[in-house]
């Protein structure tokens, strides 16, 4: 996903995710939560602790870690 979010879209999504929470949706929370960008410091430490291919078959929105670290971070 290459386009940002701004911080007003990613509270707006939170707060949609907290309501299908609310609702008893986990899937529903556990996508939405996913799509809002990781900041590149937890997607950093998450690929040190975890591993590339936690964050890559998570399913994690990593474009902002993509923007700061290279397109081709997750393979070095």
């Amino acid at each position: 996903m290459s386009q940002t979010m701004t911080l007003d879209e990613k509270l707006a999504t939170s707060n949609k995710a907290l309501d299908l929470l609310d609702a008893g949706d986990k899937e529903g929370y556990s996508r939405l939560t996913r799509s809002i960008p990781m900041p590149p410091y937890l997607a950093k430490v998450a690929k040190e602790t975890m591993g590339a291919d936690f964050l890559i078959k998570g399913g994690f929105n990593l474009s902002e870690a993509e923007a700061e670290f290279g397109h081709n971070w997750l393979n070095t």
